[in-house]
């Protein structure tokens, strides 16, 4: 069995194909995209004088996938630049090809005869070691393999992806009989370490874990909804956020999955689940049969259950199948429970509420747990399992057990007996034990076999609960924490209300650079667990002290922003920052002070304080131009104004990376910093980084004197903001912003060539900052900001 997969093979380049192939590019595996030779050339081509014996013909369907790829929102790429690692070609010409594989992956159509086919081919080419796995969302697959060598099943299993690969994190492996148990243990640590996948163990049952409790939540929801006489648009409200669901809930998932996709899940679950009874309920209403028809297939088809009209969307009437405007769920339990933050107690409330919208949540959740305790053994060996499928799979908050800890196991078990359910007997013994799950000493366990087992968890996670649990807080305040991480490394955990920088975090990165100093840590990791690593500086407070006109208030503030981040960047300890999700301004500002960055590879970095009317405050301004301007030595003479105008569009146009690995491409990031895939070994790295470097005799940096571009290479600058104001892309306020965004770029009044000190482009910056706050016309951007959570271009 391999040690690594150096290359890979994807076969079948449709939607999931593709995708998997620039999932694998992503992390910088090469591979090849294979997929059937067409059988007649388009009028272009033909033009063109091409034949179906051309080689631009043959790989015409695997070529095409990699241009659709570049137009996909979200995308599937981290960067463009990671086509290059993807080789088109075709199942005739290149399947020889897949023996230079270490794993080759199918993804074709779900018919099982066609898969059955292939797989007898490449088992002609393939030689030990080389991984082969199906990508079925639900086909048995020790049947696609049959008739083949036995060495080549026992490199054989399926990988079932959630779509989109890149964006969702389960990843159910399942092996058969035949499979080799190495290659099984390979696979799941594969996934997990390089390809940052949640990895759930899967039987080799009809739609394995995933699949068979989601569209049986589905049915059942269906059903629950004719028979209360609920619409789409309640179901929608009582399905989503309120209960720790996404917020697409039940109506919209199904159009952005497809409404075709889901016939076809559920139609296979219906032909292949051998119990009758069971297999009827995933029976597709004639409805939803019809919507497939008319091809109302969802977002793809630019309607579904819903279509948008200029700005109206509307909702169709499954009765009537006509559309009708939205309509406003009224439930006055889900109206109580919106004020309620805590998950558990919201969702008990819910269920157990005394009108229609309980009722209907009582139905569906009571039928979903009783399946799901039912499937236990037959689809996956525990609880654990089906609760992280549906977590990673479905975006869940709370997996059915976790759901059902929640509500109370022994009263809702009364209540569903009392209605006549058979519930499970480890079910009730589980009860009597205490539930599912306990949480003792910072560790989590769960019931098996009538005995609480250990959750399984890698030792590349660190479990920031588990820290407070075991008594490991230095110091604490509302909106961050000090941590002790272990082997002398500090942990910043930010926590603040909506992830923005306010006093807490201040007061906490002195207090870090403070613990730093006392010589008592190796160094300090910042990061967190929360949705997003950090939007930038609280916005609610600065509008406040600037419509109260406290100037001087707002520039302590901004000195007080300026001289923690700077204490940090040169502590005598090494500091790690490890970003994720929105890292926006003054997030990014801080990521910027690190020795190091470890960043998930799902980062979305960038400067956007134009979009409320100011500009980098707090370092950012300086820290893009010590990126920019890195490896030009004291002394020597270049051309700076190219790096300068990049700097300044990139600020001034507010651009986000959509990846950590596009946050290099565009310097928010050095090409050193490192990227990391699973985000939940992130903070495991970070300390790793950390460690590294105190172990190599680590020194803090010096302070740089950055060469500056002075009044010449402003007036470039201004010109290029000048041009965009007067081609109507740019506002009068905008171009406010872009001088003194320029004016500080390049030095304020010092001529060009000057090296000025980071202290010097720090007063430039924090002047400029606050002289925008004084503006109205700022005041009212982040006044919409607030209002609305849009930017205003005024």
């Amino acid at each position: 069995m391999p040690n690594a997969i150096r290359k890979a093979a994807v076969l079948g380049a449709g939607v999931m194909g593709a995708q998997i192939a620039a999932h694998l590019a992503n992390v910088g595996i090469p591979t090849l995209l294979l997929d059937i030779v067409p059988r007649e050339v388009t009028p272009e081509e033909a033009a063109r004088g091409l034949t179906l014996e051309s080689k631009e013909v043959r790989n015409r369907l695997a070529t095409n996938a990699l241009q659709t790829l570049q137009k996909l929102k979200p995308s599937p790429l981290y960067s463009k630049d990671v086509l290059r690692l993807i080789t088109p070609g075709n199942l005739e010409d290149d399947l020889p090809r897949v023996a230079e594989c270490d794993w080759v992956v199918e993804a074709v159509i779900e018919n099982l005869k066609i898969k059955q086919d292939l797989w007898r081919r490449v088992a002609e080419f393939h030689r030990p070691g080389i991984i082969v796995s199906s990508n079925t969302s639900g086909i048995s697959i020790k049947a696609m393999v049959e008739g083949t060598p036995e060495s080549f099943r026992r490199h054989f299993l399926g990988t079932h992806f959630f779509n989109p690969p890149r964006y969702m994190k389960l990843l159910e492996l399942i092996p058969t009989p035949d499979t080799d148990p190495e290659i099984v243990a390979f696979m799941a640590d594969f996934a997990e370490r390089v390809l940052g996948k949640g990895v759930v163990m899967a039987k080799d049952t009809p739609n394995f874990i995933g699949n068979r409790i989601g569209v049986y939540g589905m049915m059942v929801t269906l059903e629950e909804m004719n028979r209360l006489g609920l619409t789409p648009d309640e179901v929608d409200a009582l399905t989503g956020k309120a209960i720790g669901r996404p917020k697409s809930a039940t109506f919209r998932t199904l159009d952005v999955v497809g409404i075709d996709t889901f016939c076809h899940v559920a139609d296979n679950c219906k032909a292949t689940i051998p119990d009758p009874a069971e297999a009827a309920i995933f029976t597709v209403p004639d409805s939803i049969r019809a919507m497939v028809q008319r091809g109302w297939i969802g977002q793809k088809a630019k309607q579904g259950f819903f279509k948008k009209e200029g700005d109206q969307i509307l909702t169709l009437d499954l009765e009537t199948m006509e559309y009708r405007p939205r309509k406003k769920a009224s439930f006055a339990s889900l109206e109580a429970a919106k004020a309620n933050p805590d998950l558990r107690s919201r969702v008990r409330s819910l269920v157990f509420a005394k009108d229609k919208a309980g009722e209907f949540l009582w139905a569906i959740t009571k039928r979903t747990l009783l399946y799901a305790a039912e499937k236990v053994g037959e689809i996956a060996d525990d609880v654990v399992a089906i609760d992280n499928a549906m977590k990673w799979g479905y975006n869940w908050e709370l997996g059915p057990f976790e759901m059902w800890d929640a509500i109370g196991l022994e009263q809702s078990i009364a209540r569903m007996e009392a209605e006549g359910h058979a519930v499970p007997d480890w079910v009730k013994a589980a009860a009597k034990q205490g539930g599912f799950y306990r949480r003792e000493a910072g560790k989590s366990f769960f019931i098996s076999k009538g005995e609480y087992a250990p959750v399984p968890v890698s030792d590349r996670v660190i479990d920031i609960a588990a820290l407070r649990e075991t008594g490991k807080v230095v110091r604490e305040k509302k909106g961050a924490t000090l941590l002790d991480m272990g082997d002398g490394v500090l942990l910043l955990e930010t926590h603040s209300p909506k992830s923005a920088i306010g006093n807490d975090i201040i007061y906490m990165c002195r207090a870090a650079a403070e613990e730093l100093a006392s010589g008592r840590w190796s160094g300090l990791v910042i990061g967190a667990r929360t949705e997003n690593f950090c939007v930038g500086a609280n916005v609610a407070m600065m509008l406040l002290e600037a419509q109260d006109e406290e100037w001087d208030d707002l520039e302590i503030m901004a000195r007080q922003f300026q001289n923690a981040f700077m204490a940090l960047k040169f502590a005598p300890k090494p500091v790690v920052v490890a970003p994720y999700g929105l890292t926006l301004g003054g997030g990014y500002e801080l990521c910027a002070i690190g020795d190091r960055v470890v960043a998930a590879a799902e980062s979305y970095i960038g400067l956007v304080e134009v979009g409320v009317g100011v500009i980098p405050g707090a370092g950012g301004n300086k820290e893009m131009l010590i990126r920019g301007l890195e490896g030009i030595p004291a002394g020597v003479q270049v051309d700076t104004q190219p790096i300068v105008n990049r700097i300044f569009e990139t600020i001034a146009t507010a651009k986000v990376a959509t990846s950590a690995r596009e946050a290099q491409e565009m310097g928010y990031l050095r090409k050193s910093d490192q990227i990391v895939v699973n985000k939940d070994h992130q903070l495991y790295e970070a300390k790793q980084a950390v460690l590294a470097m105190e172990a190599a005799g680590y020194r803090p940096p010096e302070p740089a004197l950055i060469p500056v571009a002075g009044p010449d290479g402003r007036a470039v600058l201004e010109m290029g903001a000048y041009g965009m104001f007067l081609g109507g892309w740019a506002t009068e306020h905008d171009l406010l912003i872009a001088r003194k965004l320029a004016y500080v770029l390049t030095g304020g009044n010092v001529p060009a060539g000057t090296r000025v000190t980071e202290q010097y482009m720090l007063d430039l910056e924090r002047e400029a900052f606050l002289s925008l706050l004084g503006e109205k016309k700022t005041q009212a951007r982040m006044a919409h900001l607030l209002k609305t959570g849009k930017p205003l271009r005024n």
